[in-house]
């Protein structure tokens, strides 16, 4: 592909993140979609043939982010230490990442057509406490199957705050609440 061709691609595709981040499928316009990118609509469709074709390319886009900053991880010793550190990053992913947050509305409004982005993070954060569990790190009677559940729906919670301002105080409340779910998971320190 020519650089000129893969810089209008390119382009097209982040004016498409945004629109569908902002707008969800429905809502959003190949219009805008080219006004945004200063293309034509010649351009988007030479790319993409159609706008489904475009929401998949940018979920593609978006899953590919995930995995990226899942494979960056830090491993550390503690398994409960690294399951704050997954949870902290895709927080971090969905409210910095445009891709991640048009992957997320594209699930929502789309289900069943667009992969779901648990994916690529459920069976990270499964292996981890599977860890947790075989360190006898849970606390006894936390089963890896309960904390999976708690921890997901922590995630997903933590992924769609991605609009509140991430400030201090954003981090504090953060802090505290992951205290608060250690407490609940720990095994008393022996």
């Amino acid at each position: 592909m020519q650089e000129r061709a893969a810089r209008t691609r390119q382009a097209v595709l982040e004016a498409a993140a945004d629109e569908f981040a902002e707008r969800g499928y429905e809502g959003a316009s190949l219009q805008r979609v080219v006004w945004r990118a200063a293309t034509s609509i010649g351009a988007l469709t030479f790319h993409f043939g159609t706008k489904t074709a475009l929401a998949e390319e940018v979920s593609a886009g978006g899953h590919a982010r995930f995995e990226r900053c899942l494979a960056e991880l830090a491993a550390a010793p503690d398994p409960l230490r690294e399951l704050r550190t997954l949870i902290g990053a895709l927080a971090r992913l969905a409210h910095e990442d445009t891709f991640v947050r048009a992957t997320r509305r594209l699930e929502a409004d789309r289900p069943g057509e667009v992969p779901p982005l648990t994916e690529v993070w459920l069976p990270v954060l499964r292996g981890l406490l599977d860890r947790a569990h075989d360190a006898q790190r849970l606390r006894p009677g936390v089963s890896p199957e309960d904390a999976v559940a708690l921890l997901a729906h922590l995630a997903e919670g933590a992924m769609a705050a991605h609009g509140a301002t991430r400030d201090s105080a954003w981090d504090s409340v953060w802090d505290s609440v992951w205290n608060v779910v250690l407490h609940g998971l720990a095994a008393e320190p022996a």
